[in-house]
């Protein structure tokens, strides 16, 4: 049964590679790159195999506690958690909770990064062949590093999957926990200067990570080269501990999910309530307005997306504490309108096939185009305009109003524009409503984040005309090119907007029954 499940995952990975020549590329490109890395490595390796004992044992020590910490934290946050094989369809298969727990780790160990860190943990024997008694603690090691840092990801992904027991706290908690990584940064650079990291302190941190679960396996070599059997033994009890514990956890979680799978429920709203459709005008575009305005006020992942909003101050404030932070935060307007005003390049993606629904009315996609443009608009613009507010208000400097002003609605407005053509054409993986926001999605591929950066840039140089006029402005404290900021900003954001629009708006016309194909087959992948 685990021989079967292995092949069903590289049979999927083959389906979504064989589907798109985009997520190809973008898998061949990633192999590419961990192919580059792992050799870089293993030349490191075999170079550090010429140094000292004491040196050997701080750097791999030092990195393989960092890859181990890596694993159970970066795919969370940067990747997500690969659910090509999802507990959740695999529990109907009649295999026990263990064998699925084994066939969830070769799986994890047989990925891309899952490749890299055995190949990387076995190329330490470069290293460690200079030391003859570090050979047999190798061997024995290797394979409960490689094990603890798949197992412990799995057993953290288990565990933010079930996080709470109502979809609404876990949805609250999904939002809430992005805040600390967008704060990451700041937080970093606050330790690292509370506690003076050089190093000396290094070199006394380094030998204790060997005691520590997160390096336990990869300090069993070093201690076995330096004569220490009895440390050697005692990390290789530590590496043994840590994995049955690690085991012993995601076994009991994912049990329990298992066992008690989440219920989908709706809340009782009172007959005859029809939230936002009661509240706009009739019509195509005032359907379209009411459910996409639903979505940004109900559905957690568009707030998600709105979460570093209120956050670009307090990152602009404390890279700028040392000089003027109010000047700063005046810019906070602009950058929150690039932040939050490309965030919709594909958002007929959250549609799922829903999205089928609209088509089945005969709804014109001019009129898809104003109504997600307007609902966006609608949440966006009030942030928009209070970010611009209350810094002008600190400095006093309301001369430079207008030119701020028109900066921030000249961007929001223009991605909007941009946005209402690439929507009409993309649709990307996402998470379902109510998913574990850890998530990784199969079928996001490199080339995905490529073409978002792409589309940001596009609007940064549709934009390029109301920022430099207001920069300009703004620096040479001159209140005529403030006004003739605002004035150019509202001019060329509308502009680029209507144009968006009717070029979307005719596009889709013609795609919508390819987005809803693909993105039928992305439901179905």
């Amino acid at each position: 049964m685990v021989a079967t499940l292995l092949r069903l995952r590289f049979r999927v990975l083959g389906n979504q590679l064989a589907r798109s020549p985009w997520q190809l590329v973008g898998f061949i490109f990633g192999a590419l790159y961990g192919l580059g890395l792992l050799v870089g490595i293993a030349v490191g390796l075999v170079l550090l195999g010429f140094g000292t004992l004491p040196l050997a044992s701080s750097v791999i020590v030092g990195v393989g506690s960092v890859v181990t910490l890596g694993w159970a934290l970066v795919p969370l946050v940067a990747f997500g958690v690969d659910t090509t094989l999802d507990p959740a369809r695999l529990v109907v298969f009649p295999m026990s909770l263990s064998r699925m727990m084994v066939a969830l780790t070769f799986a994890g160990v047989c990925g891309i990064p899952g490749i890299i860190t055995s190949a990387a943990a076995i190329a330490t024997i470069a290293t460690w062949v200079h030391w003859p008694a570090a050979i047999v603690g190798w061997l024995v090691s290797t394979p409960l590093a490689v094990l603890t840092a798949v197992v412990a990801s799995r057993t953290v992904a288990s565990l933010a999957s079930g996080l709470g027991g109502g979809r609404r706290f876990r949805e609250a908690a999904g939002i809430v926990v992005f805040i600390p990584l967008i704060l990451a940064g700041p937080i970093i650079a606050g330790v690292a200067t509370g506690f003076a990291v050089n190093v000396d302190t290094l070199a006394s941190t380094i030998p204790v990570l060997g005691w520590t679960p997160l390096g336990a396996a990869w300090a069993v070599p070093a201690a076995a080269a330096a004569g220490d059997l009895a440390g050697a033994a005692a990390k290789l009890l530590i590496a043994l501990v840590t994995l049955a514990v690690l085991w012993l956890v995601w076994k009991a979680s994912l049990g329990r999910s298992l066992a008690h799978p989440r219920q989908t429920s709706a809340a009782p709203v009172r007959a005859g309530s029809i939230g936002w459709f009661g509240r706009v005008p009739t019509g195509a575009a005032g359907a379209v307005f009411a459910r996409a305005v639903t979505y940004w006020t109900r559905d957690p992942r568009y707030l998600r997306q709105l979460i570093g909003a209120p956050l670009v101050p307090v990152l602009l404030w404390f890279y700028a504490r040392d000089g003027d932070p109010l000047i700063a935060l005046t810019f906070s307007g602009p950058i929150i309108a690039i932040v939050i005003g490309i965030v919709v390049y594909a958002d007929i993606s959250y549609d799922g096939t829903a999205f089928g629904t609209e088509l089945i009315t005969g709804a014109p996609g001019r009129a898809d185009r104003i109504g997600r443009s307007l609902a966006a608009a609608a949440v966006a613009l009030p942030l928009v305009l209070l970010a611009v507010i209350v810094p002008i208000a600190l400095s006093g400097e309301w001369e430079q109003f207008p030119g701020i002003l028109g900066m921030s609605v000249g961007i929001l407005l223009t991605c909007y524009g941009v946005c209402a053509v690439t929507s009409a054409h993309l649709v990307v993986p996402v998470s379902a409503s109510g998913d574990n926001p850890f998530k990784r999605v199969p079928g996001t591929t490199f080339l995905q984040g490529m073409a978002f950066f792409g589309i940001w840039l596009v609007a940064l140089v549709l934009s390029a005309p109301v920022v430099i006029v207001g920069l300009i402005g703004y620096f040479t404290q001159n209140a005529t090119l403030s006004w003739f900021a605002c004035a150019v900003g509202i001019v060329v954001g509308t502009a680029v907007l209507v144009g968006g629009i009717l070029i979307g708006g005719r596009a889709l016309d013609t795609t919508a029954p390819v987005l809803l194909s693909r993105l039928k087959a992305m439901k179905n992948a």
